[in-house]
């Protein structure tokens, strides 16, 4: 992984067979951030993304071993258990230009992943939310 910091923004640059989400987690640990939001793009394997299914209050889950663009990737950090959590969606494209998209648990750089993250100065934080049944993002303000 490389990295190039200007201010509070961070252009990464996660290199060939590196775990997108397990990187960016240790960066955020490294750099003590606790809150950021995160975009990227790139060529992904190995890809594992989920929906939630509201019902049964537990992901469904898919696996696509091979090589896809990774088209969007959007994602927030906040803490859950005082440790940086990475949440993660993307929509990602095989070639014949085919579309899947989800919630990312991990995925691995095929070619180049190339991400920007935004630090910002917050207390978000993550709990686990009884009624959705999973942990969810608690601010300082509610109204």
């Amino acid at each position: 992984m490389q990295y190039e910091q200007i201010e509070e923004d961070f252009f990464i640059y996660i290199e060939k067979n590196e775990g997108v989400m397990e990187t960016l987690t240790k960066f955020c640990l490294n750099q003590g951030i606790k809150n950021a939001k995160i975009s990227g793009i790139g060529a992904v394997k190995e890809t594992e993304v989920g929906a939630y299914d509201t019902t049964k209050k537990e992901y469904i889950r898919k696996k696509f071993p091979q090589v896809l663009e990774l088209i969007s990737f959007e994602g927030n950090v906040t803490l859950k258990d005082s440790v940086p959590f990475v949440h993660s969606h993307v929509v990602l494209s095989n070639h014949d230009m085919n579309t899947y998209g989800g919630h990312l648990f991990e995925t691995t750089v095929a070619a180049v992943g190339e991400f920007f993250l935004r630090k910002f100065n917050g207390n978000a934080y993550r709990k686990l939310n009884e009624e959705v049944g999973l942990p969810c993002i608690c601010l300082e303000k509610k109204v």
